[in-house]
């Protein structure tokens, strides 16, 4: 039986969790996921637990933040004045906005605090400087 490696495009099931067990992904109920081993469209952590695999084979893993979205950055974690914010906005927490950084790169932000003249944003993956655990099963190589 022939393994995974790198170029192929392979068809995979998984169900993510977090260190606490909650789980933040899945595709239980949904096609499978299709990506090409290699070519980066998924995490690295991920790409190297396929690797290797055969057709039918299921296995569980943890990645660490590192092989994931990346450890967590404080300087991605900004106070930003309200009143530069358009006018009828009304910000939450769990908000998600978008910036521009000077050099043109789009930035995704969400709102973590509120306060009187200030709202604090994370640029962070949600995901970032977390382990996650992929239960994954190899349902086709390509």
């Amino acid at each position: 039986m022939s393994q995974a490696k790198s170029g192929d495009n392979v068809k995979i099931h998984y169900t993510g969790t977090l260190p606490d067990d909650t789980e933040f992904d899945s595709s239980v109920g949904r096609e499978p996921l299709e990506f090409t081993l290699g070519s980066g469209q998924v995490i690295a952590g991920f790409d190297n637990a396929v690797d290797g695999m055969t057709a039918g084979e299921s296995k569980t893993v943890t990645i660490p933040a590192g092989e994931a979205y990346g450890e967590h950055h404080e300087q991605l974690v900004q106070q930003v004045a309200k009143d530069s914010l358009p006018e009828d906005m009304k910000p939450e927490i769990g908000m998600q906005l978008q910036s521009q950084s000077p050099d043109g790169e789009i930035m995704n932000l969400v709102v973590t605090a509120i306060k009187d003249d200030s709202i604090t944003v994370d640029a962070n993956h949600p995901l970032a400087g977390q382990a996650l655990t992929f239960a994954i099963e190899l349902v086709e190589i390509a």
